[in-house]
Parts: C-alpha cells; structure tokens; sequence
C-alpha cells in the first residue's frame, strides 16, 4: 500500500495509506455513521460525486458478496475509514473491499483520524476535498480544489437512459429514476408489483400512457432545485395517480407542490436515525441519505402537511397532501442498509391505490 493524502477545502491534511484505485479524486467529502452496511453504502446512486467517511473504525470485515449491491456500477468519488481488513470473513464474502474499490477505480484511505475528521465536518459542514498522492504537494491539490466546481447533474448521471420492464401481475408502478437504489425495486418485486422504470426526464404524458396504477419517486443524489423538469412533471401528475416519495423524491414531492428545500450543514447519513411519526405517536429508526430537507416553514402556504420529524434534529422527515393522494418520507424504508422499521410503507402506498381505485369507480357508477 501507497502513502495517500487527503485535503479539505479548508487547507487540513491528513496523511494515510492509501488502498483501492490508486487515482486522483475530488468531492464533497462527508460521513455515515453507520456500523455495517458499507457495500450498499458504496453502491448508493446518491453518493455520487462525494467522499464518504465512515465513522465506525472498522470495514472490509466481511468482504463484498453479490446479494447486497444497490446499483450495478457505483457513483462514489472515495472511502475513508480507520482501519480496513485484508482478509475478509464471512460465508457471502466473494472478494476484498479493496479489489472491489480497484476493479471500479475508487480511492480509498484507511489509517487516518477519522473521529477528527468527522468532528471538522460537523463543525464546519461539508466541503469540497481531494485524495492524491503524498509526493504532490499540498499547495497543487488545493489549487485544483479551488479550480473545481463540484456537479450539479447527478441525476443524470444516476438515472436510467431508457424505460425497462420488471415483470408482474400485481398493481402497475411507474418508478421514476432519480438514483434508484435496488433496494426500491426488492420492495416492490416482493409485493408482486408490475413495475415500469422510466428516466428522471420522462414526461407527465408519457407516463400516464402507462395506465399507472402508482407512481414512485426514488432516491437519488444532489440538489433537488437541480431537477427542475421533475418538478414540473411530479405537479402535472398529483391528484392524477398516487405518488409515494422517498428521499428525493419526496423533496421534489414538496417543492412541486410550493413547499422549499434547503441544504443542511452536514445532512443525515447512517442507520440509527429515530423519526416520530406524529399521527401514530410513534418512533422508528430509519436509514437516511441526504444532504438537503424540506423546509418546514414553507409548507404553510401549501396543500401539504406535516407528518414525521426527525427526533435529533426537528427536521422534516415526512409529508403527505391534504386533498390528493401523495406522500412521500425524507429517509429509506427499504433500508439497505438498516432497520426494517418502516418497511410497511410499501403495504401502505398499494393500499392507497386500492382506496384510490375504488374511490374511482364509486364517482364512475354514480
């Protein structure tokens, strides 16, 4: 393993070894807390263009398997953690973090404070960095850190170019890409759904040339106001079909319907966030992913209504319209990685679609 460095916008170093690809990479660097899940954190579509710290000391334990990917080709731009494993254990495991960071040509630092380096992030918020080798000096890697404006077309980078079939004889689903996650597609496949995944651009009418049943709007990465013909498609459609949002897709829910959006310090990344859920009183744990959340003072003037918070921090973690049938959640109720707490969601939205659809037919035979 080579000597590696990394370099925060703000002129901090860290020097560390160096594993994976051994190429020059620059990102919004950021962290997750979470203790297991590193091969689906790796391969979330929202991570693309960032540098993910992980807070937990320890990865690579049990190597790379084939079930656990949530896309085909990863959009990361680095990992770092304190300490990797060489020689993985465990009876999934197929091959080692680092030959899987190599074969993708992904950077990767280990060996490095990373509880120092979280505390900067939390303090500071998340900024631009770069993984180069310790030889170049740091002076260069912060001139080409100033010379470099971060993308704001992620979503197009992530989503599907053409619409593809996932075969079933349940309920039909319009699943519009932003970033899916595989995860997404689990969910639904389980629940026999007819799924339809068409690209972040598709247009109101072609999608309702589908005859939806219901409409999903996935996860995905960067800045929703990024999307504006999302935006624009997700209004032409409410009240037309159900909609269900997740994360964000439920930001885009929010602002199609007037609410705002803003971007957070330094976001909610991990698999331990407690959510309330205000109607049933309850508490879940929930995977989340996102740098950006609805703001909560712009829901006022709209048709929409506050339904979940966030328990650390307050922030809006769920919406639903007051009239139409639209909902949507900030975190990830498929999880991959984390708790299954919220898992009914997706019972939840087919169920909406059976009231909806006989609410249809009741206004037809009258």
């Amino acid at each position: 393993m080579n000597k590696k460095q990394l370099v925060l916008e703000d002129g901090t170093v860290f020097i560390g070894e160096g594993f994976g690809s051994n190429r020059e990479m620059i990102g919004e660097i950021v962290f997750n807390t979470g203790m297991t899940g590193y091969q689906e954190i790796i391969t979330d579509p929202s991570y693309c263009g960032q540098i993910v710290t992980m807070t937990y000391p320890l990865a690579g334990n049990y190597g790379i398997n084939r079930d656990d990917f949530e896309t085909v080709n990863p959009f990361i731009h680095g990992f770092i953690v304190k300490e990797t494993c060489e020689v993985p254990s465990n009876f999934r495991s197929e091959e080692s973090l680092d030959n899987y960071l190599k074969v993708h040509d992904i950077p990767g630092i280990h060996g490095i404070d990373t509880r120092k380096l979280t505390k900067i992030i939390r303090k500071h918020g998340t900024m631009k960095a770069i993984i180069g080798d310790q030889e170049e000096t740091v002076e260069a890697l912060l001139a080409k850190l100033a010379s470099k404006q971060l993308p704001t077309n992620q979503v197009s980078q992530t989503s599907t170019i053409k619409p593809y079939v996932v075969p079933g004889r349940g309920r039909r689903i319009v699943l519009v890409d932003f970033g899916m996650k595989h995860g997404i597609l689990r969910e639904l496949t389980k629940r026999n759904c007819h799924i339809t995944v068409v690209p972040y651009n598709y247009s109101a009418e072609n999608i309702l040339r589908l005859k939806p049943d219901g409409i999903m709007l996935t996860n995905g990465p960067g800045d929703p106001k990024d999307v504006p013909e999302a935006i624009t498609m997700i209004n032409e459609l409410i009240g037309k079909v159900p909609i269900f949002g997740i994360c964000l897709g439920h930001q885009l829910l929010a602002l199609a319907c007037g609410a705002d959006t803003e971007k957070m310090k330094f976001g909610h990344r991990g698999s331990n966030h407690p959510v309330k859920d205000l109607s049933k009183g309850k508490t879940y744990l929930t995977s989340q992913n996102h740098s950006y959340a609805v703001n909560e003072a712009s829901l006022a003037n709209t048709a929409l209504q506050l339904t979940q918070v966030a328990l650390n921090d307050g922030t809006v973690e769920g919406i639903k319209h007051k009239k139409h049938p639209a909902f949507s959640v900030q975190y990830h109720p498929e999880s991959s990685p984390g708790p299954d707490d919220t898992n009914h969601l997706f019972d939840e939205f087919l169920h909406v679609i059976d009231v909806a659809q006989k609410q249809n037919k009741e206004v037809a035979y009258a």
